[in-house]
């Protein structure tokens, strides 16, 4: 026993020289294949957990999102109150106090009017359904083949397409699904006030923090380039709201003139719908273009000719000069920012698509051209 002991110490070493266990292996070099593998396995697996994260949470970032656009575009006028002595709190204040006054006056001069006119054109609908049908030969037509009008009676009358109440049978899941609807649209727009505001007092101090993220070398040229970019978006936020407002202005002008019923809450979906950029005031020009059917073919054709000149007028003249003056961005990149913006993310991304060309072209001017000139 005692020879065979000797031998094993003489093959292993000494246990209490070396280790009990025996010395370690060498390690996997870097290069292995076992080790590549597992490492580009687990950045795979990280990186799909992100992405499903990002997905799960993709709601609650647009409102954030959304949040943030509108404090930043805000930013602006709290600055200048700032600068005529104002402290941050105050100046929040005063800008919220200012947009809520703003607000109530809007809706108490408009609410009235506009419950007024839209519950009379829906009372008057199916009258306006009645002349169409009866001095119109066409719509009569198609009427007889399609039942297009009957159908708009009973959606009108809270029928469905069969005659059956739009609400039986399954009535209260409908009340359910629209009070739900009704919530989490109220929901949502109270989390984008709260937030906003948050942004709003505090976003000096984000600013800050994110500066001092960039190396000390460049933090100075980079807060200079950020702060320019946030002024154009503050400036986006005004040239859009303004072509919003000429919109409405000069659709009431019109419904005005050709005699259009209701032309007030009409020309207010126009403004509201204006806030997208190049194609809302033709949204919001679908429903004035259906009234103004009901009246005459010919009040309809003007309608439509009035919707398509002025849409152009807003795209390639009125829009680009305002970005032009808020944003310094060409016609050509806004329309096409606008139309990528659409597509990737819907109404926020077309209101969102022109500040990033801006502060992409700011870039790209203060930035990636000297490099090419330097190089």
């Amino acid at each position: 026993m005692a020879a065979a002991e000797a031998a094993i110490v003489r093959l292993h070493g000494d246990p209490e020289e070396a280790s009990p266990f025996g010395l370690p292996g060498r390690p996997l070099p870097v290069d292995h294949p076992f080790r590549l593998g597992f490492v580009g396995a687990l950045g795979v697996a990280a990186a799909l957990l992100l992405v499903r994260i990002v997905l799960a949470a993709a709601p609650i970032l647009l409102l954030v999102g959304i949040a943030l656009f509108f404090a930043i575009g805000l930013d602006p006028a709290v600055s200048w109150l700032q600068r005529r002595g104002l402290g941050r709190g105050l100046a929040v204040f005063a800008i919220v106090a200012a947009v809520l006054a703003v607000l109530l006056v809007v809706v108490a001069a408009v609410v009235p009017p506009l419950v007024t006119q839209a519950s009379g054109l829906r009372t008057e609908l199916p009258e306006y359904f009645e002349r169409l049908e009866r001095d119109n030969d066409m719509v009569r037509e198609l009427d007889e083949r399609f039942g297009i009008i009957e159908r708009v009676r009973g959606l009108l009358a809270g029928e469905s397409g069969t005659g059956e109440p739009v609400l039986g049978g399954d009535g209260l899941g409908s009340v359910v699904g629209v009070a739900r609807g009704v919530f989490t649209a109220f929901a949502s727009t109270l989390t984008v006030v709260v937030l906003a505001l948050y942004f709003l007092a505090s976003l000096s101090g984000l600013k800050h923090t994110a500066y001092r993220l960039v190396p000390r070398s460049r933090r100075e040229r980079f807060s200079l380039l950020a702060d320019e970019v946030l002024d154009r978006i503050g400036g986006y936020l005004l040239g859009n709201l303004a072509t919003s407002v000429i919109a409405g202005s000069a659709a009431f002008v019109f419904f005005v003139i050709v005699g259009i019923p209701y032309p007030f809450p009409l020309a207010l979906v126009i403004a509201l719908t204006g806030l997208i950029p190049l194609v809302g005031a033709t949204i919001g020009s679908v429903v004035a273009v259906l009234v103004a059917f009901l009246i005459s073919v010919p009040v309809g054709i003007a309608t439509v000719v009035f919707a398509f000149v002025y849409q152009q007028f807003e795209n390639f003249v009125l829009a680009p000069r305002v970005m032009k003056r808020t944003l310094d961005v060409s016609p050509l990149a806004t329309i096409v920012a606008a139309l990528i913006g659409a597509a990737l993310l819907g109404v926020f991304g077309a209101l969102l698509a022109v500040p990033v060309a801006a502060s992409i072209q700011i870039i790209g001017r203060q930035v990636v051209l000297p490099r090419q000139e330097g190089s």
